[in-house]
């Protein structure tokens, strides 16, 4: 059975470990060194590295990893100008088969153009980088608004029992600005609490899972009244679709 391991690195980020017997799959290494002691101590063999999107936070550990522990490197075609290091190019639809599991590759642009997602379906798992953030999503750096709404419509369709696996521990933050939206909400509320007691243990907020997700963030909840309404009131006019309530939310979310 695949297991899961997200290995700290910098102020937040998660670099996920995927783990098979004595075989691992590493999952944006923005730092080596934290990769290569996790390697070290745990006995374990490099199969492979998968890559989100190409900000240096998710790739810089690339070339130093594979000096030490060569695997090949997957990323997005889309991307492949601003790729150091990867060997194999992926596109929307494709498939791999990584220590006995199959992923499928998601196109899903908004916060970088190229940015992918890896989905398993066996192992109810989806690395979803810097698009969906337990109770938020990614800035819109390079993407559009109508991008990432259908980006994160995607993702949400998945499975409500499929673990979420995001790059940041922005969760605090988050369910602080999903309060602001919904503060009757009590699922935010209640996993607000749950967030607070394993931070102060020094657990992660993560995995989540889309079920999780669709009751406490509310760029999964654009289609909510209450949520439109948070919205419009603070765009300070009416919102016509769920694209522009998206696009009011994360505008007030980047100056919360």
């Amino acid at each position: 059975m695949m297991r899961l391991h997200p290995i700290p690195a910098f102020a937040d980020n998660y670099i996920w470990a995927l783990i098979e017997d004595d075989r691992t799959v590493i999952v944006d290494p923005g730092d080596a060194a934290p990769v290569l002691t996790f390697l070290q101590e745990c006995h374990l063999t490099l199969d492979a590295v998968l890559i989100t999107h190409h900000h240096l936070d998710h790739i810089g550990g690339i070339a130093d990893l594979i000096a030490l522990h060569p695997a090949p490197v997957y990323g997005a075609r889309a991307d492949a100008a601003r790729l150091p290091g990867v060997t194999d190019w992926l596109d929307d639809g494709d498939r791999l088969t990584l220590l006995g599991q199959h992923f499928e590759v998601f196109a899903v642009p908004g916060h970088t153009r190229g940015h992918i997602a890896y989905y398993c379906a066996s192992a109810k798992v989806l690395l979803c980088g810097d698009t969906l953030f337990s109770a938020g999503c990614g800035r819109l750096f390079e993407g559009t608004p109508e991008q990432l709404h259908a980006s994160l419509t995607r993702l949400a369709a998945l499975p409500d029992d499929t673990q979420v696996l995001c790059t940041h521990e922005y969760t605090l933050g988050n369910l602080a600005f999903a309060a602001a939206v919904e503060p009757e909400n009590r699922a935010i509320e209640d996993h607000l609490a749950q967030v607070r007691r394993w931070r102060a243990q020094g657990q992660p907020s993560l995995p989540s899972r889309i079920a999780l997700e669709k009751r406490i963030n509310p760029f999964l909840r654009t289609a909510k009244s209450e949520v439109r309404a948070a919205a419009e009131g603070r765009h300070g006019a009416p919102l016509p679709s769920e694209v522009t309530v998206l696009a009011a939310l994360r505008a007030w979310k980047d100056e919360f």
